[in-house]
This record gives C-alpha cells, sequence and structure tokens, in this order.
C-alpha cells in the first residue's frame, strides 16, 4: 500500500545533495557573448539546454548515423538517440558528484551537433575533401553550428550560449591550445580572443561528465546494436572483460529469460558498473588533488572525471572486439564505401558548379575565394541527414530523376 505521499513501501524519495564548491554556479556565469536579459523561468545553463533542443541542428541528428545508416532499421542508435542517452548517463554522474546537472546536460546534448551524415565514415570523407582547405573536425564543426551556423535570432549568429556551455563545447576532451596551428581549428582560434575561452585549461567537472558519458553510452548501446543486428552474439562476448562477467552473472540471477532480455538487462548493467566506477575514480581524484574550486578543476593536471586504469584496461579489449567485428564488419564496410563515394561526388560537383547549390548556399558559395566556396561547400554537406544525402546525391547524379529535379 502507498504511503500518505504516494510512495510504495520500497521506494525512497530522491534528495537534491547540496551543490559542492567545484561545481559551476548559473548565478556566477561568465554570460554570453551578447547580452541578454535574464530569464525569469530558467537558469543560464537551462536556458542554454532548451535552445540546443530547438536548434534545427539539434533535430537533424535523428536522421544521422550511429554505427548503421538510420534507414537501415528503427531501433538502432542515430545521433539524436545517442545524444539522449549520454545527457541522461551525464546528468546522472552529475548529481551523484554534486554538480550542476543542467550544464552537464547541456554539454551532453550539443556535443555531436556538428557531425556530419554516415557517422564517421561522413567525417573521414569530409577531411579528406577539406584537405587543402583546413580540413575538417566535428568538434570544431560543432562549435561554427552554435555560435555560427544556427540562424534563429535576429540580433546575433548561433545560439548565444553562456560561456560556460560554449567552453565545455570546445574543451569537453581537455585543453586544445596546442591545436590552433591546425587549419580546421581556426574558427576556434579566431573566435576566442574575442571572448577567451581559456583553451589552455580543462573545462568544467561538467563537461567533463559529459564527455565520459559519450563513452559509456557509445560502447554499451554498440554492443546492444551489434547484437541486434547480428554482428555477433551474445556467446561471442561471454570471454571479453567487462561484459562477460556481467552476463554470466544475468543468466545465474535469471535463468529462464529469453536471449533479449539477457541482451537488455546485460547492457543495463554494465552502464551501471562503468558508472560506479566513474564516481570512484573521479572523487578519489578530486581528493588527491585537493580540489576546491571551479578554478582548480581548470588548472588541474589532467582530467577529472575518469575511469580507474583497470576499467580502461578493460574498455581497452572490449573496443578492439567491437573494431574487429562491428566497425570493420564487410556490412558496413559497405555502407561506410558508399557513403564515401556519394560526400566525395557530391563535394566535388559543388566545388565546380556551386550554382547547383540550393540557393541559400549558392550564394555563399559562388565566389572566387576556394577557400571559402570549400567552406561553404562543407557547411552545406555537414549538415545533411543520411537520407537527404541519399536523395540529394541520387537527384545530381541519376538520369532517371533528371525531371524530378
Amino acid at each position: 500500500m502507498a504511503d500518505r505521499k504516494g510512495l510504495q513501501p520500497n521506494e525512497q524519495p530522491t534528495l537534491i545533495p547540496e551543490r559542492a564548491p567545484y561545481a559551476e554556479y548559473p548565478e556566477h556565469s561568465r554570460g554570453r557573448l551578447t547580452p541578454e536579459p535574464i530569464s525569469r523561468t530558467r537558469n543560464a545553463y537551462a536556458r542554454d539546454r532548451d535552445r540546443i533542443i530547438h536548434a534545427t541542428a539539434f533535430r537533424r541528428l535523428k536522421g544521422k548515423t550511429q554505427v548503421f545508416v538510420a534507414h537501415e532499421g528503427d531501433h538502432y542508435r542515430t545521433r539524436l538517440t545517442h545524444s539522449l542517452e549520454v545527457a541522461q548517463i551525464a546528468r546522472s554522474l552529475a548529481h551523484a558528484l554534486r554538480l550542476d546537472t543542467d550544464l552537464a546536460e547541456t554539454v551532453a546534448l550539443a556535443h555531436d551537433l556538428g557531425h556530419p551524415p554516415f557517422g564517421h565514415a561522413g567525417e573521414d570523407e569530409l577531411q579528406a575533401q577539406m584537405e587543402p582547405w583546413g580540413g575538417f573536425d566535428h568538434n570544431v564543426q560543432t562549435f561554427r553550428v552554435v555560435t555560427k551556423l544556427e540562424e534563429r535570432y535576429p540580433q546575433f549568429d548561433g545560439l548565444n550560449l553562456s560561456w560556460e556551455t560554449v567552453e565545455g563545447v570546445v574543451k569537453h576532451n581537455g585543453p586544445v591550445s596546442h591545436r590552433l596551428d591546425e587549419p580546421a581549428w581556426k574558427a576556434i582560434a579566431d573566435y576566442a580572443p574575442g571572448w577567451d575561452l581559456r583553451l589552455d585549461t580543462f573545462a568544467s567537472l561538467e563537461a567533463q561528465a559529459a564527455a565520459i558519458a559519450d563513452d559509456i553510452a557509445y560502447n554499451n548501446h554498440d554492443v546492444d546494436d551489434g547484437v541486434q543486428a547480428g554482428l555477433f552474439t551474445l556467446d561471442d562476448l561471454a570471454s571479453v572483460p567487462l561484459i562477460g562477467p556481467v552476463l554470466h552473472g544475468v543468466r545465474k540471477d535469471w535463468p529462464d529469460i529469453d536471449e533479449r532480455m539477457i541482451r537488455i538487462e546485460a547492457v543495463r548493467r554494465m552502464i551501471g558498473v562503468m558508472v560506479e566506477d566513474v564516481l570512484a575514480e573521479t572523487e578519489r581524484r578530486i581528493e588527491a588533488a585537493n580540489i576546491r574550486s571551479s578554478e582548480d578543476v581548470r588548472m588541474a593536471d589532467r582530467m577529472l572525471v575518469a575511469f580507474s586504469p583497470a576499467m580502461l584496461a578493460d574498455l581497452g579489449v572490449l573496443r578492439q572486439f567491437l573494431f574487429e567485428r562491428m566497425y570493420r564488419h564487410y556490412r558496413v564496410n559497405r555502407t561506410r564505401s558508399q557513403a564515401r563515394r556519394i560526400l566525395a561526388e557530391m563535394f566535388q560537383l559543388f566545388m565546380a558548379e556551386p550554382a547547383t547549390l540550393p540557393p541559400e548556399w549558392a550564394g555563399k558559395a559562388d565566389v572566387a575565394d576556394q577557400g571559402k566556396r570549400a567552406r561553404a561547400v562543407c557547411d552545406y554537406i555537414a549538415g545533411m541527414t543520411d537520407r537527404y544525402a541519399i536523395e540529394e546525391h541520387k537527384k545530381l547524379f541519376s538520369l532517371d530523376l533528371a525531371l524530378d529535379l
């Protein structure tokens, strides 16, 4: 019977812990590049989150590959569902570490906005095509999306996110000052002098939580999707560290459930094991480094939100298994090959004939400066969904569709 508060006897209310002194506080945000009135209903980081969710680039993630091309199956992860899973894990980590959950969630939701169609195959091909003109990096493209390419507000380009969110987008994997000489990173190098993102320091713990949540999410959902796709079986995973012992525990606890439920329960448990490992290692590092403020976090000599050495070793074996059995499976290789050819042929055509681009992009690309033309073509292609890229390629190269342009 439920008690008077509506809780079942075995349920406990979730208490909101007091914020840690090394957390980020929205009321202490360094603000936005273009000052705006304070929202009556949301703090700065919650407002950033809402702007990301409403962004066109965020909606397009639903049609972008994680591993499998988005139209190959309804149940495989896309960049959108992956981003949502990362955000959930990041928020849970931030809550347990007494950090700002809104900021962790916001950085997680934004982290893949710059990914092109067809996953890493798309990124590799755009890098190859853009090599003469500065290259392509999806992290830099995410920065370009949130600071320039999203056009939703009359008073500024991009989303005008708070300093801490932009910092987290750029630096969630650590300091980047050593990369500013790379041509692909020119957009960040040019932007930072007007608004110092402290590119030689670490980002907040919230951003670090988002980064490691990405690792937790993709390792687990790639196992899930790989089994569903028939690329390997649960029995194949039995001898793989981390997932093997978890599978053994599930079979022992639930000897009569079917393989589908075993897979789901094993992935759920593995996420829990990885989260607990991160929490223990992070708390150990914070204590060892005597972290007492967000400035201490930025000036630390290493990432503080991290896996333990033992977990990293196990993850290395799991990633090698996934690389051999999934990422380089012949079915995935065929898709990668097709994807790269589609993007390469479109890129080369648009560079040679910018007038074939849609009007809003043709104006940006129809310039004498080949570098500016290439960047406009790259921005257009990077924003495509898988399906749109396939259809656009057909319209451009299939004579059978010449009348449907």
